[in-house]
């Protein structure tokens, strides 16, 4: 009970107290003129205030716990009186129409970006949102994400079409003077080959095979074994080599006609090739078997988890919220402010939403009043009523013994008048 139900209650006792003294003190005076009219007073303020006391009592519980017809009100039309209440809140304070007109008046945007402005800076969303990016991160599943990206990435490369960059591939050869240069490795490898002692023997020993193994009758035959005679497998050798060394640096000449010719002729060919629809062909064949024999799920599930665990390190620096994520959120909330469409359509988005929750809670309103109301005992209910509306209804029982007592001297004085 709160201190001024308190203070209310003791009022109205002393105030009945007041009227019962005062009439029982008045009865040696009862002969004098005064003394009729004040115990006149009295009597009718002690009746007015006990009428009061046993009306304001009835409404609550039995006046002196006896089962008078008519009272304990509340108590008997508790079922009642709730169903009264829910029926004024749905059907006339908080009905559908009336919420729906509120939430229009309401500006919710203009409310809601100076909140979320004030918000993001602060602690408490700083660390929710850090922790939700550290939740979502950590449920992220490798090997189920794995699978998804290996057959899109390998769909994305079989798109890819040979004819749409062999040509760019070969520009880039003749380019960069990838023709001469591999002419130049291929001629420095003959180079190095020729000048061997082996490739020398070699060399001579295939010569002097093949005059051997030449048919020829009469004077040409007498004139190649007389060759030979002269001859031999290491002389044969070094002429070869010999050749072909020369062979080798007239090639690399840049400015030497044979080496210019034959570039000409690699050039020609590689021109050949961009439009060649065999070997594009072949080679998307060769792609596309590559990618098909390519096992690439356990290096994908290694990336993302390495990727994941990068992303929390960053995720977990001092900075990462004030220098990153802070000006990414600003400049998201700045960016919607200055759209008014947008900002029109989460309006239009908000109060939607609320409308609909509303439409289909609405009935949920009264049956949660009810439900509360029912966990209330009587007792719990009376007292909870008393307290909220206690000083006035004991201001009543003030008020009845104290009109009682004025009303009482006027008819007393009525009374010797008449």
């Amino acid at each position: 009970m709160s201190r001024k139900t308190y203070k209310s209650q003791h009022l109205a006792k002393i105030s009945l107290a007041v009227m019962g003294v005062g009439f029982v003190g008045t009865f040696p005076f009862q002969d004098t003129l005064w003394g009729t009219i004040l115990q006149g007073g009295f009597e009718a303020g002690l009746v007015g205030g006990l009428a009061d006391w046993f009306a304001v009592t009835a409404l609550f519980r039995h006046p002196l716990g006896l089962p008078i017809p008519h009272t304990a009100l509340l108590p008997k039309n508790r079922k009642r009186i709730i169903a009264g209440i829910i029926s004024m809140l749905e059907n006339d304070w908080l009905t559908k129409d009336s919420i729906r007109k509120k939430i229009a008046t309401i500006p919710f945007a203009e409310r809601l970006f100076p909140i979320a402005e004030q918000a993001i800076s602060g602690q408490p969303v700083r660390t929710g949102i850090i922790k939700a990016i550290e939740h979502l991160l950590h449920s992220v599943d490798s090997k189920k994400i794995a699978p998804v990206i290996e057959v899109e990435l390998k769909s994305k490369l079989n798109d890819i079409d040979a004819s749409n960059y062999l040509p760019l591939a070969i520009e880039q050869l003749i380019s960069r003077k990838y023709d001469e240069k591999a002419l130049d490795f291929v001629l420095k490898e003959i180079d190095e080959w020729s000048k061997k002692e082996s490739t020398k023997e070699r060399l001579g020993r295939m010569a002097v095979d093949a005059l051997e193994n030449i048919k020829a009758d009469g004077f040409m035959q007498f004139a190649l074994k007389s060759f030979t005679n002269i001859v031999n497998e290491e002389k044969l050798g070094s002429i070869i080599q010999g050749l072909i060394q020369k062979g080798v640096i007239s090639f690399q000449d840049p400015y030497n006609q044979n080496r210019q010719t034959l570039l000409f002729h690699i050039n020609t060919k590689l021109q050949d090739i961009k439009t060649d629809k065999n070997l594009t062909l072949e080679l998307n064949n060769i792609k596309d078997q590559m990618i098909t024999e390519w096992k690439i799920e356990d290096k994908i599930i290694d990336f993302i988890e390495q990727l994941k665990q990068k992303a929390n390190i960053f995720i977990e620096s001092p900075n990462f919220y004030e220098n990153y994520l802070l000006p990414l959120l600003i400049k998201a909330i700045e960016s919607l402010k200055s759209d008014q469409e947008k900002v029109d359509a989460i309006e239009s988005w908000i109060k939607q939403q609320i409308t609909i929750f509303v439409d289909n809670n609405h009935s949920k309103i009264g049956k949660l009043v009810e439900e509360n109301l029912e966990k209330l005992d009587n007792k719990t209910l009376i007292d909870m009523i008393e307290n909220n509306v206690g000083k006035d209804l004991q201001w009543i029982r003030v008020n009845g013994a104290v009109c009682g007592f004025l009303i009482g001297l006027i008819l007393v004085g009525i009374k010797l008048i008449f």
